[in-house]
């Protein structure tokens, strides 16, 4: 299977909303490869996957200062997702995540959702991909389905 999306994590603590993303990943058959790359320790490591993948969006999961998802915006000019991971301090993460600088942007969603990192780079691969934007459309109706049970059965 061709490598769609390339998961970056920024160290292997991050593995849980790596796994987040690659199962929702997996659901849908998109390729991935998951990676751990420092932007601050292994930054020549970082650009060399980036400069050498054949991955169409990249899903770049950090904590802390969380630089990765903007290192790796700075060396491509394909989609990143970036993925803030919660730690002591949250705000930190976020930030770094959403603040980029203007012409340099990377999405960002919200702490620790992997899954909606895969769900967006999903919807990215589908405007090329029908086969993909016909799962999401039943995913989406899943979804409306799951909330109505819920509301359904609340008073149970």
């Amino acid at each position: 299977m061709p490598v769609d999306v390339l998961i970056v994590l920024g160290s292997k603590t991050d593995a849980e909303v790596g796994k987040q993303a690659s199962s929702f990943l997996d659901q849908f058959g998109v390729g991935y490869d998951m990676v751990v790359a420092s932007a601050h320790r292994t930054p020549d490591l970082l650009r060399d996957l980036i400069r050498n993948t054949t991955a169409k969006v990249f899903i770049a999961i950090a904590g802390l200062s969380a630089a990765l998802p903007g290192t790796i915006a700075a060396h491509t000019t394909k989609p990143v997702i970036g993925v803030p991971v919660s730690g002591k301090l949250n705000l930190d993460a976020v930030l770094s995540v959403s603040q980029m600088p203007p012409g340099v942007p990377v999405a960002a969603v919200g702490l620790d959702r992997g899954e909606n990192a895969a769900i967006l780079a999903v919807e990215i691969l589908a405007l090329r991909d029908e086969r993909l934007g016909e799962k999401l459309k039943e995913h989406r109706e899943a979804l409306k389905k799951w909330v109505l049970e819920d509301s359904r059965t609340l008073g149970e």
